[in-house]
């Protein structure tokens, strides 16, 4: 069985179902173009394990202990956002495209989706569920977490967009992602 395997190994859509076997056996034959982020270049196909492929130099398939390690350090301060709310409250955050990539570095198997959009009775408010889930070789692991937005706030995108983006990054900070920045006061 051949796969070509192109840009991104990393996005869950590219990934052939062979891929994500949770053992490391044999699974074929790669025709390899390009490794994300990388120079090498492989024309030849070569037979490798699931071990063997990578992504950003961290194996596709880890524990969920190994991973949940990973999420749990400090994210780099030159990474995290401050902005000043109307009250004049400072806070500290990490863009929801920042942790995105932070997922795809350290669990690069990970899936998230909406499970539901809901209006509050008098239309100001839309909540969204989000429910991200990561994928080790010894199980899955998923969270969930709402993000609320008004419909009336000025700003990046719409209500429902704001309101998905903040529940995205609550459900990675319940797997440890960024979690040091609730509790930094303390």
């Amino acid at each position: 069985m051949a796969f070509c395997l192109l840009k991104s190994l990393t996005r869950k859509s590219s990934l052939p179902t062979a891929l994500r076997l949770r053992s490391p056996e044999l699974i074929g034959t790669f025709c390899i173009q390009t490794l994300p982020y990388s120079t090498k270049r492989v024309k030849k196909e070569e037979t490798v394990t699931a071990d063997e492929i990578t992504a950003y130099g961290v194996p596709l398939s880890r524990p969920i202990s190994e991973i949940l390690k990973e999420l749990n350090k400090k994210v780099p301060d030159s990474l995290i956002r401050t902005r000043t709310e109307s009250d004049g409250f400072t806070l500290k955050h990490l863009p929801w495209h920042i942790v995105n990539r932070i997922m795809n570095l350290h669990a690069p198997e990970w899936s998230g989706e909406v499970r539901s959009i809901t209006y509050s009775a008098d239309g100001k408010y839309v909540t969204v569920t989000y429910r991200v889930t990561i994928y080790g070789t010894d199980a899955e692991l998923f969270r969930e977490s709402t993000g609320t937005s008004s419909v009336n706030e000025s700003g990046y995108g719409d209500p429902v967009q704001r309101a998905e983006a903040m529940a995205f990054r609550r459900a990675c900070a319940r797997f440890g992602l960024g979690l040091h920045l609730y509790h930094e006061e303390l």
